[in-house]
């Protein structure tokens, strides 16, 4: 087996364990499959995230374990020569939203979300990349590249002729809406004279923001409130842009995350580089990298670690930061003071990104809101919301995708139809647009309101 992602870390994964029970192919890959012990912790219902597809359906085979089991087979050669394209392996995997709360709450951190990518990638390689993933996987860059591609998307959610047209052409469920590109992508602010040169200045208040493609091209208003925000705090704000001799000239950065969570690794290797590329400088000099959605941060600070892209990828991984983060981790080095005012009363409900809870970057989220004078929050107490950037917009997916939203999610929502919502992840405040009719903002939007 030719692996797609770097499983090396899981080289002496189960030596020494008489029941690890490691397939008899696939290397180190069957050894990160091998890892799970069947307590079937996974296939229980407590707090947390694990295992949202096993909490929508009841099914032991839509949990961790379940998939581990079909998994153990193929690598076994019990599923034919060409097990990854085989329906059972296809089948377990179906319904993974890669919200990664296996590898925070397994007892041995089983990283289904991962082994979700190698599988893709394997059956990829063997049927080619089907034409909605090759859609969903290149949307940043059509993005960058197809200006008329947002007048599209609203005449699409406008027209029910359309909806079922790309319904039945591309499998995108014509009763969901797609989230729609703003009139304007985001650009950054000009740089100050004193700061234009040279590009990463040796100064200990700088950070560099890096604008993940859904900021910059349907939500700007996040991207403008994080730099009025971290400028506001005293630092020296430098949006990252592409390398100076980079080969795509100013298409805008990306993590690849869409790329390589349907299996596109190549490509999202590509990617992963050009991002390399641009940060090189700020990685030598020690500067942190802020972010803003989790679903991209986890990806700079996780997968890409599985790309074999060498020790810049493990440098990157310790200085990138979400904005939450970093306002949090200042803060408690007593590095920066934000003079903030109280809001309009009442509880504001925050929603927690599956990514965020991988992360533990939940903790965080709580300090910072704790910052801003007599604002009252209330975590909501849910799994994932089900929308998982392209999952909840496909059509064999639309009605897991609400069921998965409607287990905690949105009834807590309902509850208080008048409260404000808090959700960093892009993903999340479209399914709750779509579940409740509210507008939930991202915390660096709130914290900008809150700037004196």
């Amino acid at each position: 087996m030719e692996h797609r992602l770097d499983w090396s870390s899981y080289e002496t994964a189960g030596q020494g364990d008489a029941y690890a029970g490691i397939p008899a192919t696939g290397g180190d890959f069957a050894k990160a499959v091998a890892v799970c012990i069947n307590d079937r912790a996974c296939q229980t219902k407590p707090k947390g995230v694990m295992c949202p597809s096993f909490r929508a359906t009841d099914d032991p085979a839509h949990s961790p374990g379940g998939r581990v089991k079909v998994l153990k087979d193929a690598l076994n050669g019990e599923l034919g020569e060409q097990p990854f394209v085989h329906p059972a392996v296809l089948d377990a995997l179906e319904l993974c939203v890669g919200c990664k709360g296996c590898k925070r709450e397994c007892a041995n951190q089983v990283d289904m979300a991962a082994i979700k990518i190698e599988v893709l990638a394997q059956r990829n390689a063997i049927t080619g990349v089907p034409r909605r993933d090759r859609l969903f996987g290149t949307l940043p860059r059509l993005l960058a590249q197809l200006p008329w591609l947002g007048g599209l998307v609203r005449w699409r959610n406008r027209s029910p002729w359309l909806a079922k047209l790309g319904e039945r052409w591309l499998g995108v469920a014509a009763t969901r809406q797609l989230p729609e590109p703003a009139a304007r992508a985001y650009a950054a602010p000009a740089a100050r004279l004193e700061e234009s040169s040279p590009l990463y200045p040796a100064d200990e208040r700088a950070v560099i923001l890096f604008v993940d493609t859904f900021a910059r091209h349907f939500e700007p208003e996040v991207a403008e409130a994080a730099h009025a925000v971290l400028t506001a705090a005293g630092y020296r704000v430098e949006v990252l842009a592409p390398a100076a001799d980079d080969a795509e000239g100013g298409r805008p950065l990306c993590c690849g995350r869409t790329l390589l969570s349907l299996g596109q690794v190549e490509a999202a290797r590509t990617e992963a580089r050009r991002m390399q590329a641009a940060l090189r400088p700020a990685l030598a000099r020690g500067l942190p990298i802020v972010g803003l959605e989790p679903s991209c941060i986890l990806s700079l600070r996780d997968d890409h670690l599985k790309l074999g892209l060498g020790p810049e990828a493990e440098t990157l991984a310790k200085q990138v930061y979400l904005f939450e983060e970093f306002i949090a981790r200042e803060h408690d080095r007593k590095r920066m003071t934000l003079a903030l005012k109280p809001l309009p009363a009442g509880t504001t409900l925050v929603h927690g990104h599956c990514h965020q809870k991988a992360v533990g970057a939940m903790k965080s989220l709580r300090k910072v809101l704790r910052l801003i004078p007599e604002f009252q929050f209330e975590f909501v107490e849910a799994s994932c919301c089900g929308m998982a950037g392209n999952f909840g917009l496909e059509v064999e997916h639309a009605g897991i995708s609400r069921r998965m939203a409607e287990m905690d999610l949105l009834p807590a929502l309902r509850a208080a139809p008048e409260a404000p919502i808090l959700a960093n992840g892009f993903s999340c405040r479209h399914q709750i647009r779509e579940g409740v009719a509210r507008e939930p903002v991202h915390v660096a939007v709130l914290l900008r309101q809150a700037l004196a």
